[in-house]
């Protein structure tokens, strides 16, 4: 292959639903996202509706347009941004629900598309989208008489379970919501693993339907073949790369592989980060440049076809670490020169 080759497991993606469905007897949504996190909603999305997912969240109108055309009339398409400037005709078109986070989304939704439904979002303490309790307070019954199709928030640290902004949030989540007949929604992926008390009517995974954490159950979903280009002998004192970081301390045999930070192999994740061929890690070797990263294979005793970044050895959540970031970012990151492969899904 002449490309880095990208294969996304669609049935791993479906397991991974299917298993955090039974952690819960509430019912299950699914996050497709920026493009269900850079995995391509347009494929992921159908697989996830025949495994019996009936609402789907995105962050924008235009991604829930998108995602209609995709899914058919069938399914919820809830939208985090709510109601923005302009969106009316995507959200009345494509039979969207926008998350009502303010009163000038209330008012902007009821004057646009009046009798349309909606949800709405509550502060419960993460302070970026939602309405605050006073605010709350005062539109809760005008809202509540126009019966949303949902009243939700979002956990902040749910990826740290013992943190005690989740039972803080919990709490006021109960407060904001109590005597509310309509359905709640307040579990993340991290939200459904603290269990029941936060799972209420709807749960909505996202991170660990794609493998990473803190779903330490889940499958994994992605796996990255990187071509090798060409090999070269080093003689120790030889450098590799950039800054001549990487100095051959003995005879040392290297692989140039061909791809970089433009296809989001994060430059920062490079010293402490591997690559494997069947198996055996292989040290990357000096910076990781926009198209090429260098690799010690002196120890694999053959030259490889390719080598493997990703997969259930190193997974995204390895990547990260790394690179000092998160698994979300290693797989939104993942860029547009790939060629990709779907396995499964049928």
């Amino acid at each position: 292959m002449s490309t880095a080759l990208l294969t996304i497991d669609l049935d791993a993606i479906r397991a991974n639903w299917r298993a955090l469905d039974a952690l819960g007897t509430s019912q299950t949504a699914a996050v497709v996202k920026a493009d269900a996190y850079g995995l391509d909603a347009g494929r992921v999305a159908p697989v996830l509706a025949a495994a019996g997912a009936r609402s789907f969240f995105v962050a924008v109108a235009e991604e829930g347009a998108a995602l209609r055309k995709v899914l058919g009339p069938d399914v919820a398409i809830n939208v985090f941004s709510g109601h923005m400037a302009g969106d009316a005709e995507l959200i009345g078109g494509a039979g969207l629900v926008p998350m009502l986070n303010s009163v000038d989304q209330m008012i902007r939704h009821a004057e646009a598309l009046p009798g349309h439904p909606f949800g709405v979002q509550l502060d419960s303490g993460m302070n970026r989208l939602g309405m605050e309790p006073s605010e709350w307070a005062a539109v809760r019954d005008v809202a509540l008489d126009q019966s949303p199709t949902l009243v939700m928030s979002h956990l902040a640290c749910a990826d740290e379970p013992d943190h005690p902004m989740n039972l803080q949030q919990l709490q006021a989540f109960r407060e904001m919501t109590e005597g509310v007949t309509a359905p709640l929604c307040l579990a993340n992926t991290g939200g459904i693993l603290m269990g029941p008390e936060y799972h209420f009517d709807l749960t909505r995974p996202g991170i660990g339907l794609y493998g990473g954490r803190p779903f330490e159950g889940a499958r994994a979903v992605v796996t990255l073949d990187i071509p090798v280009i060409q090999c070269r002998d080093l003689t120790p004192g030889e450098t590799v790369g950039y800054a001549n970081s990487f100095t051959a301390t003995r005879p040392t045999r290297i692989a140039t592989i061909g791809a970089g930070y433009a296809d989001g192999i994060i430059r920062a994740m490079g010293p402490r980060s591997h690559v494997l061929a069947d198996g055996v890690p292989c040290p990357i070797a000096g910076r990781i440049s926009m198209d090429l990263i260098g690799v010690d294979i002196t120890d694999l005793g053959h030259d490889p076809e390719h080598l493997q970044l990703l997969g259930p050895t190193q997974t995204v959540d390895d990547l990260a670490d790394n690179a000092g970031t998160i698994g979300y970012e290693i797989l939104t990151s993942l860029g547009a020169r790939y060629a990709r492969r779907y396995v499964g899904g049928a």
